[in-house]
């Protein structure tokens, strides 16, 4: 083993060790290959991700010296997480040195297609105050998995009623069903939907949707979803995404696929397999080069192996001596493998010495484009080196390369983590430049990512004067989930007149206030002890015929107890009897929404378009935005 000062050397011995331990254990002629290094449980991680199949995962697992790290078990049950292995799965899983969480059970037996063990696994994860959104989608993917249709859109239902927000790997699974049985306008319907839901446009959602237009001769579709891919949401095509752009081009669709040409044959590009890292998966659901399909294996041969994530801590002192290794491992880069080693730093000042390193390779080999250029970009708004941001979207600029639109929306985002509002108004204001004339939508939800950056920086009432001057000038209309963001903000400083200045915009723009936003004032005003105007707000939401959820009713209940308006409190209790009797049911444990991500109406959208897919009657056709997931 090389020396523990080049930690770069040290990752190449290893990635060394790994290929000879995929060939060997590929190798017809050798049912039992060696085990690895007993000191080195990384490389021993690897060979049991790497194994071509479940059994000999297993097989390499036991030929282990005992006893295994806790991290070897959590990779071997990866790997036996499918039908056909479940048995050898549930006893590894009674084997564990310490029980799996319960989240981690519900994903493996999810995975494994385990019904009724799974649901266990789901009803023990602690539903307080709301059960993770993931344990939500795992239990969505496995009825629709399992063709129970309508099982999988209640249990969309009932993560919304719970309280959970759906976040971008939920809607993967909803258009992934919705696709998968042929309703793929509707699964459009839902991917348009997305940004207005704050929820991001992945790779795997690309992918399944390409493939379903593609197959169905939808070209026109087609190039629409291609150009949104590039000139929106900034994300490299994946392996469907890329053969449907190849039909398209064959079927004489050429247009607006020239930039994709390079792209369209990758395997002959990237030398590498990417190793896949179980820790990070799943984030942002990008596509993982490499061994993606283990049944071919044997069929071609094996790329030289190489783990982004492990390569990015080797270097992250950024040490001469580990950059020299580097520069003569002769690692062939492309924009794709840059893109997944700068996600993988963890200082933003390697990543930015990595980024300048990789652009001055001998003979050019390299050139930036604009997916790697976002990438770094988006590294150091979120660090708040405005100064290094600016002068490469300058660069950019002069170069003519336009950017897409995500990048001016996610750095606006970002400076709010760093506290740089002037940097984001800087960045509004010069958002044509960056990436192109902004359709009005986008314009919205560009306004909508400025007036939260500017309430994160306690900048509440410009952010007020700024929302009044973009609606005037600019024709923006903001959402229901953007007042209730910035009425929140200002009901936390204490600023009151601004919230009513702003409930007053909200019926100027004639958008009717839901649940959750009612909710929120509610609670602003019970904890700025103003129960009174609580109390005439809960009386605007009776009228408007929204019922409370259970929270803010017992919240502005205790205050007017506290405040010793006894009367109010009784009348709030019977009145919301009244309402519960009238309608049925209960209230509701919470209301659908959240501030500056989706209002109730917006979720209400999706489910009506997921439910109408497979109930002929829907229950929820005569319903209100607020009572048809309530």
């Amino acid at each position: 083993m090389p020396s523990p000062g080049s930690r770069v050397a040290t990752y190449l011995h290893r990635a060394r060790l790994i290929d000879s331990l995929r060939l060997r254990l590929r190798s017809p002629s050798s049912s039992s290959p060696p085990p690895p290094p007993p000191d080195d449980p990384v490389v021993a991680l690897h060979g049991i991700r790497a194994a071509p199949t479940p059994a000999s995962a297993l097989a390499f697992f036991r030929a282990l010296p005992s006893p295994a790290p806790l991290p070897l078990f959590h990779a071997l049950a990866s790997r036996l997480a499918n039908p056909a292995s479940l048995p050898d799965l549930r006893s590894l899983l009674a084997s564990f040195p310490l029980p799996p969480p319960p989240l981690m059970r519900l994903r493996l037996l999810a995975a494994a297609g385990d019904h009724p063990t799974a649901l266990a696994a789901f009803a023990s994860v602690t539903p307080s105050p709301h059960r993770p959104a993931e344990a939500h989608n795992l239990v969505i993917h496995l009825h629709a998995g399992a063709g129970d249709h309508a099982a999988a859109v209640d249990a969309f239902g009932a993560m919304v009623r719970e309280g959970a927000l759906p976040n971008g790997r939920t809607y993967t699974v909803v258009i992934d069903h919705l696709a998968a049985v042929g309703f793929v306008d509707q699964a459009l319907e839902v991917f348009r939907l997305l940004p207005s839901l704050r929820a991001q446009r992945t790779t795997r959602q690309y992918n399944v949707l390409a493939e379903a237009l593609a197959s169905s001769g939808r070209f026109d579709q087609l190039r629409w979803l291609v150009r949104e891919m590039a000139a929106v949401d900034g994300i490299m095509p994946g392996p469907q995404t890329r053969a449907a752009i190849v039909a398209m081009r064959e079927a004489g669709h050429v247009e607006g696929t020239e930039d994709f040409v390079e792209e369209l044959s990758p395997n002959a590009r990237i030398p590498y397999a990417v190793s896949h890292d179980a820790e990070g998966e799943g984030e942002s659901e990008e596509e993982e080069d490499g061994e993606k399909d283990r049944s071919r294996a044997k069929e071609t041969p094996l790329k030289p192996w190489l783990d982004p994530r492990e390569l990015a801590r080797a270097l992250e002192g950024w040490d001469p001596e580990d950059v020299a290794e580097l520069d003569a491992a002769g690692i062939v880069w492309t924009p794709r493998l840059v893109c997944k080693l700068l996600r993988a730093f963890r200082k933003p000042a390697t990543a930015w010495e990595f980024f300048c390193w990789v652009a001055c390779r001998p003979g050019g080999s390299f050139t930036h484009d604009r997916h790697t250029v976002m990438r770094m970009v988006a590294i150091l708004a979120r660090a708040g080196q405005v100064e290094r941001v600016e002068r490469l979207l300058s660069k950019v600029r002069a170069d003519g390369i336009l950017l897409p639109f995500v990048t001016v929306r996610l750095t606006v985002d970002f400076y709010g983590l760093s506290k740089k509002a002037d940097a984001a108004v800087r960045l509004f204001q010069n958002a044509d430049s960056i990436c192109g004339p902004v359709s009005r939508s986008n314009l919205a939800l560009l306004c909508s990512s400025l007036l939260r950056t500017m309430a994160k920086c306690r900048r509440g009432r410009d952010a007020v004067e700024l929302l009044e001057e973009m609606m005037a000038t600019r024709g923006v209309l903001p959402d229901l989930q953007t007042f209730s963001g910035l009425m929140e903000h200002l009901a936390s400083t204490g600023d009151f007149k601004g919230v009513h200045r702003l409930f007053g915009l909200v019926r100027q723009c004639e958008l009717q206030p839901d649940g959750h936003m009612y909710a929120v004032l509610i609670s602003a005003y019970c904890k700025g002890e103003r129960a009174a105007l609580a109390l005439r707000l809960f009386d605007d939401m009776r009228d408007a015929g929204v019922l409370p959820d259970t929270r803010t009713k017992q919240m502005l209940v205790k205050s007017l107890w506290r405040e010793g308006k006894l009367r109010e409190a009784a009348l709030v209790e019977e009145r919301c009897e009244e309402m519960v009797a009238a309608r049925g049911g209960e209230l509701p444990r919470a209301s659908p929404g959240h501030v500056w991500t989706v209002s109730a109406a917006d979720l209400n959208k999706v489910y009506d378009i997921y439910s109408g897919c497979f109930r002929q009657q829907p229950d929820v056709e005569h319903l209100t935005a607020d009572q048809a997931i309530v």
